[in-house]
């Protein structure tokens, strides 16, 4: 426990008296320091009990000790050691006064006692402090490592929270709790999921302080992982500032973590590698030896309907102003954590393998990776209708879903998510599913500019024909193909008549150099008039 004045008076050997500030003597004394000073507040840095014997004050002018004692207490002296017998044979009653007008303890050290001797008593009880903080700490370190090995995080957390007189909470990549302790703490930590979201952003090892005098607790929260990226986060919740001791219990645990985090990573890593190779063998057809190697790794999901998920990351506005310039961001990175933490939370296996620029997800149909992959991207999206969250984006996330599917049509379903994943680049959109292609109209793919390039190449020729005033063909060729070929019902909606289209539609064979009797010509100039004047 920290030295005190009231330790001090309590001191059988230094015989000191309380004159003033009898009620804040449970203030922790840093330092004792001695000064002849008329002013000595500029050599303190608060925390001091300050001995004089007043050899340059008028002790016994009220108004100068008022002025004397009030700068004390600006600087943080928490009290004031007056040696009798010295220069006076008793404190000034100017003074006394003063100390309890202001509330700064005053102690009165008898001749007998000399300064060195307050001193060395200070020091020596400053270091026995710091001496049972180290041994706490110590012993802390043992306790917590122990928990760690033999319970896990969740041990750990316990034994932490027990060491601060608080509560403990752990963080996964993504913000969400993974373990509390005690347990009514999951609640106060699933609070503070923004606050850890913006530790996230800042490079590793990071920290910051929630709360305070007017909350209900004050909370560390600290970065955990090596990497520039912070794989998880600790809180620690307390009713005041954290102590020596209570200090080297969350370092300790801090490093523990922080170990089992990065085995966590390398594990994490080598069943990527797993991962890998069993997604090729899904994609060549042989399910069977893709259980064989996966074993129990992934559960039932290689056996139940699944979605695959294909994502990339593509350059954003910063990147470009950038010119090339490494991105900050890393969508898929944190695409993948994401989708990872969402299946952990429900006890659901997922398959996440990067490749290169792609990031391969293989889920639960109507789980909760799933789900979370889409949430991530419907969060994408509203931000990017944010004008200055999106010209801030380095890199941005596109990804196609595909249909529901079952090991054997693996390749199906990835060519699928890659269909979706091209449109989706193309619309602007950050995902796309398969299903919304095939439940859709073909009409919002046309819009391609590579489509709309060859439908005006195309048509050029009977658009460049109807603008010298020599006829009507490309309205007539649009009537006559919305009619199926029907002659009567074509030249009925143009007000013509039928020997006058059929005049028309040898022309636009003639212009073309095709034949409207070929069904796929008849195609082709359908989407070209659909993507120059879809209305």
């Amino acid at each position: 426990m920290p030295l005190t004045l009231a330790s001090l008076v309590h001191h059988s050997a230094l015989k000191l008296t309380v004159r003033a500030g009898e009620d804040r003597l449970d203030v922790p004394v840093r330092w004792a320091h001695v000064s002849e000073l008329a002013d000595p507040v500029p050599y303190m840095e608060g925390g001091e009990l300050l001995l004089i014997t007043a050899l340059k004050l008028d002790a016994e002018d009220p108004e100068v000790m008022r002025r004397y004692v009030k700068r004390l207490v600006g600087a943080g002296v928490v009290g004031l050691g007056f040696a009798v017998g010295v220069n006076y044979e008793e404190i000034p009653g100017a003074l006394v006064e003063a100390c309890a007008a202001e509330g700064l303890p005053l102690l009165e050290v008898p001749r007998r006692t000399p300064f060195l001797a307050i001193s060395k008593a200070v020091s020596a009880a400053i270091a026995a402090d710091q001496y049972r903080a180290v041994t706490a700490g110590f012993a802390a370190q043992r306790e917590l490592t122990r928990q760690a090995l033999g319970s896990g995080p969740e041990g750990l957390l316990g034994a932490l929270a027990a060491q601060v007189d608080g509560w403990a909470a752990l963080y996964d990549a993504s913000g969400a709790v993974v373990a509390a302790a005690p347990e009514w703490a999951g609640r106060r930590a699933a609070r503070l999921t923004a606050d850890v979201e913006r530790l996230r952003d800042r490079p590793a090892p990071a920290s910051s302080v929630v709360g305070g005098p007017d909350h209900e607790d004050r909370v560390e929260l600290h970065s955990l992982g090596t990497g520039r990226r912070p794989r998880a986060a600790l809180a620690v919740g307390t009713a005041a500032a954290l102590g020596t001791a209570e200090r080297y219990a969350v370092h300790s645990a801090i490093a523990l973590l922080t170990l089992t985090t990065e085995r966590s990573r390398s594990l994490h890593a080598a069943e990527q590698r797993v991962g890998a190779a069993v997604l090729r063998m899904l994609l060549a057809a042989e399910p069977d030896h893709a259980r064989a190697v996966a074993g129990d790794l992934y559960g039932g999901l290689l056996d139940a309907p699944f979605r695959m998920i294909v994502a990339e990351s593509v350059p954003g506005p910063a990147a470009a102003r950038a010119q090339g310039t490494a991105a900050a961001g890393d969508p898929l990175g944190a695409l993948g954590e994401t989708v990872e933490s969402a299946a952990a939370r429900a006890g659901e296996a997922v398959l996440v393998v990067p490749e290169g620029e792609r990031l391969v997800v293989l889920a639960a149909d109507g789980g909760a990776a799933a789900a979370a992959c889409t949430q991530y991207a419907a969060t994408l999206e509203a931000a990017r209708a944010v004008p200055e969250k999106a010209a801030a984006e380095e890199q941005e996330l596109v990804v196609g879903l595909s249909a529901p599917a079952g090991p054997i049509a693996a390749a199906a379903a990835y060519k699928q998510a890659e269909q979706a994943l091209s449109v989706a680049r193309r619309r602007g959109r950050v995902l796309v599913e398969h299903e919304q292609l095939a439940a859709g109209s073909v009409l919002p793919l046309l819009a391609d500019d590579a489509v709309k390039a060859f439908a005006d190449g195309l048509l050029r020729a009977l658009h460049e024909h109807d603008a010298t005033g020599r006829g009507d063909l490309v309205a007539s060729l649009r009537a006559w193909l919305s009619r199926h070929g029907q002659w009567d019902a074509a030249a009925a909606d143009l007000g013509v008549h039928r020997h006058t289209l059929r005049y028309r539609m040898r022309r636009v064979e003639e212009i073309l150099g095709r034949s409207l009797d070929d069904p796929d010509v008849r195609m082709e100039l359908w989407l070209a008039l659909k993507a120059t004047s879809p209305d």
